[in-house]
């Protein structure tokens, strides 16, 4: 089964796998009905209630944290649920050394299994412990500092992460600029992928 993960500018994920359309943090975007929408938390730039209405059907699934009110399967760190067939865990996402995101406010990253994959996008965050040992191919990765980690920092969480896909993601609207994502070509341990607004990598 191939699984096709497109970056959509700023922190806006598409993930397909043929059968089912998976967007988290959807802003600014257009496209085909979701099966399942995912929010990591409430800041304006994750969570448009305007985007998720567009982009829903009648039979789509949104998953978010406590703060989210479309969500309505909700969701908290450490805990993972399982929507159409698809088993998705939240990592915690948080501030170390700033207070736009604090711990205490329960925000999340997503794996989401597909398959033999496993896709990590993770939200709002500075590098923290629970990213280590993740064990996925592909990392999502915040790179644009202010409000989460910076590409210096997102160097040392591939390492800790392992993964054998990089996207740099969360530049280029709130904060940051393509330069932040390309410091992470530097990484010779993973294939980084710095990708313009809708472009993919496809996993097989």
């Amino acid at each position: 089964m191939s699984v096709k993960i497109t970056w959509l500018g700023h922190a806006s994920v598409k993930v397909e796998d043929g059968s089912k359309l998976i967007y988290i943090d959807p802003w600014k975007v257009s496209g085909p009905k979701a099966d399942i929408i995912l929010i990591t938390h409430s800041h304006f730039d994750h969570y448009s209630a305007d985007d998720i209405k567009a982009l829903s059907s009648p039979d789509t699934i949104v998953v978010g944290t406590e703060d989210v009110p479309l969500a309505k399967n909700k969701i908290n760190p450490g805990k993972s649920i399982t929507v159409k067939d698809i088993t998705i865990e939240a990592v915690p996402a948080y501030n170390i050394d700033k207070q736009f995101h604090p711990k205490k406010n329960g925000w999340v990253g997503y794996v989401l299994n597909i398959g033999s994959k496993r896709i990590y996008c993770a939200g709002d965050t500075d590098r923290i412990p629970e990213m280590k040992g993740l064990k996925v191919d592909v990392a999502c990765l915040p790179v644009g500092g202010t409000y989460t980690m910076d590409a210096v920092s997102a160097i040392e969480a591939v390492n800790d992460i392992n993964s054998k896909h990089v996207i740099p993601i969360h530049y280029g609207e709130v904060a940051g600029t393509k330069k932040d994502a390309e410091k992470l070509l530097s990484i010779k341990t993973s294939q980084i992928h710095v990708l313009d607004p809708g472009q993919s990598i496809e996993l097989e």
